[in-house]
């Protein structure tokens, strides 16, 4: 087994595990070929991250070399891997050059972080960082499931995450459940209530992308699809484009999710009324998006 690449764009790895170290203690990293995953499985109630990063968004000279279909998955914690990537980002090291890599220390599997750089007197450093892992066995990694949802009932883009994040703050002083609905004409309301006071509030005109196919990476925001009207098909009758279709979610949660603020351009909401509420964070620019984080956040049963 083995594993090392050139981490080319490390803020935004950092940023992707800082977002991660809010949610658990520790998380799954599986990587193939083509991609890395970070998994988080929360306990029942809580956030998980199901998420899918190109290698080419951070990665280069990438080599990887496994029995399992040359995939290798890790569990590890966020601490240490966020401040070894932390180390690694920081402005004074003077860093040009981070190379992560498998390796044992006191036969110790470990994942190793080399960075090189050069300090004002033109001098080449180096400093290891090196974070404690538990390499899994495919067995264990053949159990990981993305959790499964219905077909949303509505999906809509979120505004600016640092505003939302504001608002749900406050709304968190009056209850700690939060409605979240949002319709198809582009109307997005947050609401919190006790029994003396409710509070809402409310985007007008916000997006409403399409999801197209399995990937969500193909998210248009209401584009069309470039077919005549001859080619095509029947569409089925829609509901009410006013209708909001509803969740409520625990406060707690969205803050935990809200820390995808230092990594969200695009954010994509999709509510699976009386289920769940899924959150599609992209990463880069949306022309070029180099991954999605997903987020599921469980429905409050309502009694």
């Amino acid at each position: 087994m083995r594993f090392r690449a050139t981490i080319q764009n490390v803020p935004t790895f950092y940023r992707l595990i800082q977002t991660v170290e809010k949610l658990q203690k520790k998380c799954i990293i599986n990587f193939s070929e083509t991609s890395m995953r970070i998994i988080c499985n929360q306990e029942e109630g809580g956030v998980h991250v199901w998420s899918k990063i190109r290698i080419d968004a951070l990665f280069t000279d990438y080599r990887i070399l496994s029995h399992s279909n040359n995939e290798i998955t890790l569990n590890l914690p966020t601490d240490a891997l966020s401040t070894a990537l932390r180390s690694a980002s920081a402005e004074h090291t003077g860093a040009n050059e981070v190379v992560m890599k498998l390796a044992k220390k006191k036969n110790v599997p470990v994942l190793s972080f080399e960075i090189f750089g050069t300090t004002q007197m033109g001098r080449r450093v180096k400093v290891a960082h090196d974070v404690r892992i538990e390499v899994m066995k495919p067995a264990d990694v053949a159990l990981l499931t993305e959790p499964r949802c219905p077909e949303p009932d509505v999906q809509i883009m979120l505004p600016p995450l640092t505003k939302m994040r504001g608002v749900i703050e406050r709304m968190r002083n009056l209850s700690d459940v939060i409605a979240v609905r949002a319709n198809s004409s582009g109307c997005l309301r947050l609401s919190a209530s006790t029994e003396v006071v409710k509070a809402d509030i409310t985007w007008n005109n916000c997006s409403h992308p399409r999801m197209t196919g399995d990937n969500p990476s193909q998210a248009r925001a209401g584009a069309e699809d470039g077919r005549g009207e001859e080619d095509r098909e029947p569409e089925p009758e829609r509901p009410d484009p006013t209708h909001l279709f509803s969740v409520l979610v625990h406060a707690r949660s969205l803050l935990k999710f809200l820390n995808a603020h230092a990594v969200s351009k695009t954010t994509i909401a999709c509510i699976c009324q009386g289920h769940c509420l899924i959150l599609f964070v992209y990463i880069g620019d949306s022309t070029d998006v180099g991954g999605v984080l997903t987020f599921y956040i469980p429905s409050v049963l309502d009694d």
